[in-house]
């Protein structure tokens, strides 16, 4: 089955991206029967355009592994991919309690509408003039830098080079990601790098390209968080892997 779905992506404006990655929407994804979520590193805050008509919203909490997507009661969905300095100071949020899980939220949240899903481009101005509404006047700036540092190396750096870097001892960082995040940094570094290693993949460089330490350490990550070899992945076969198929760069 070839799956040709619609799909739109967004990126989050200079003014918020530390706390937002972007918007995306995909519609027409009811017959997609064959489907597996891979890990992104994103915290998703989903509004979902059901069946019979309804909406729902859900925040998905961090993926650790693929999973099988769920029976499609969901003709279309539009989400908000947030960063996790989003799910700390945008929704005042943790989502350590459901990794790999997801939490719903009230329907009328935020004032989304079903009829809101219809229309990305008015989707993503009622959200993104909501969002800069909501941007806190104060952070903690080692929290700032810790993110700035971990996306702009692809999650190729080591928790003692951060501590040292924003003065913030390596047991804290790992606390505060245990405690936001529910996984530690190291984990979560590694999505990154598995992330940043699906462009290469796609582009058919079957090898490391990152800091894996051999083609037998690569393998073992690529399968680890998505469940296949990266020649499997690189066919993509019946288009299951929907966050591959969608890659953007970042």
């Amino acid at each position: 089955m070839h799956f040709s779905p619609s799909y739109q992506f967004i990126k989050a404006d200079p003014e918020i991206s530390d706390f937002v990655y972007g918007y995306s929407s995909l519609k027409d994804i009811s017959n997609y029967e064959e489907g597996i979520i891979i890990p992104n590193g994103r915290i998703d805050l989903m509004f979902c355009k059901m069946l019979d008509g309804s909406l729902k919203a859900v925040l998905i909490g961090l993926e650790t592994k693929p999973k099988a997507m769920p029976k499609q009661f969901i003709t279309a969905f539009v989400c908000v991919n947030l960063n996790p300095l989003g799910l700390e100071y945008i929704l005042h949020e943790t989502i350590a309690e459901f990794v790999n899980e997801a939490k719903i939220f009230p329907v009328d949240f935020w004032d989304i509408t079903v009829d809101d899903l219809n229309d990305f481009e008015v989707f993503h101005e009622k959200v993104d003039r909501k969002i800069k509404t909501l941007l806190p006047k104060d952070i903690d700036v080692r929290k700032l830098q810790l993110f700035r540092h971990i996306f702009e190396s692809d999650g190729e750096v080591t928790i003692k080079d951060l501590s040292e870097k924003i003065f913030w001892s390596e047991r804290q960082i790992n606390r505060y990601f245990k405690q936001q995040l529910g996984i530690p940094l190291k984990s979560y570094c590694n999505i990154l790098r598995f992330q940043a290693s699906l462009l290469h993949i796609k582009s058919g460089q079957l090898y490391p390209q990152l800091n894996y330490s051999d083609q037998s350490h690569f393998i073992k990550e690529i399968k680890k968080l998505s469940g296949v070899s990266p020649k499997e992945l690189f066919k993509n076969e019946n288009d299951r892997f929907l966050q591959f198929l969608f890659f953007n760069q970042k």
